[in-house]
């Protein structure tokens, strides 16, 4: 089965431009005009990723991506115009997976298309069981869920991506440059700002106290780690 992609866009060029160039890489391409009718075909039609420009009639694309990611962790890359930083900013933290700047060449969306859905593909390094437990974390690897405290966490792809990362080096300090590469991929090494938007958005779901993290700890000049716990404090109710 071809994997299908909705583009939600309101300009017909751009939307005739991805199309076209998806669809010479065997993408299956559906399309929206608005942020409702985005809506309403990421719900009907079930697409594996979704490109969502982030100026949109009716519903802009920050409130379709907030709204999407109460119930779903389908892949989303936002499309925003050049030097709109804040608009980059305020997509990652409603959950975007990454995004494209316009005007951008078939090559660069391509390549950021292929990582995002490679980012998407449960992660299947060997583990010592299903399920990891990080005091009030659970995660069930075989079915690529998360649950804080017995209640289900809805993540990005990205976002769950990079919490097993964290799972799989449990104690150990990892960089900016070795999350980003193993995340996103080499060319993303030096974008800082995608990592720390994508942590701060991942505490805010999973710590108690995201000012004060107990998960994903900062090591000031070094980098990231989730710290060991002792396993009498695992075992607690």
């Amino acid at each position: 089965m071809s994997i299908r992609i909705l583009i939600a866009d309101d300009e017909p060029l751009y939307i005739r431009l991805l199309q076209i160039n998806l669809a010479s890489e065997g993408y299956e391409v559906i399309t929206a005009v608005n942020g409702e009718e985005a809506l309403e075909k990421i719900s009907t039609e079930a697409p594996d990723l979704v490109i969502l420009d982030i100026m949109m009639p009716r519903l802009d694309g920050i409130t379709v991506c907030e709204r999407v990611r109460q119930y779903s962790n389908i892949p989303v890359i936002i499309l925003t115009a050049r030097g709109e930083e804040q608009d980059r900013v305020q997509g990652l933290n409603v959950g975007a997976d990454d995004y494209i700047v316009k005007p951008f060449s078939a090559t660069e969306m391509l390549a950021r298309v292929r990582a995002v859905l490679r980012r998407t593909q449960t992660n299947r390094e060997s583990t010592q069981g299903r399920f990891f437990d990080h005091g009030s974390l659970r995660i069930d690897f075989a079915r690529a869920e998360v649950w804080k405290a017995s209640k289900p966490v809805f993540l990005s792809a990205t976002e769950y991506r990079l919490l097993i990362q964290f799972a799989h080096n449990l104690g150990q300090v990892l960089s900016a440059e070795q999350l980003l590469g193993a995340i996103w991929g080499p060319a993303y090494r030096e974008d800082k700002e995608i990592l720390w938007v994508s942590i701060a958005r991942l505490r805010q779901k999973l710590e108690d106290n995201p000012h004060s993290p107990q998960h994903i700890v900062t090591r000031a000049g070094l980098g990231y780690l989730m710290p060991p716990i002792e396993k009498e404090s695992q075992d607690q109710p």
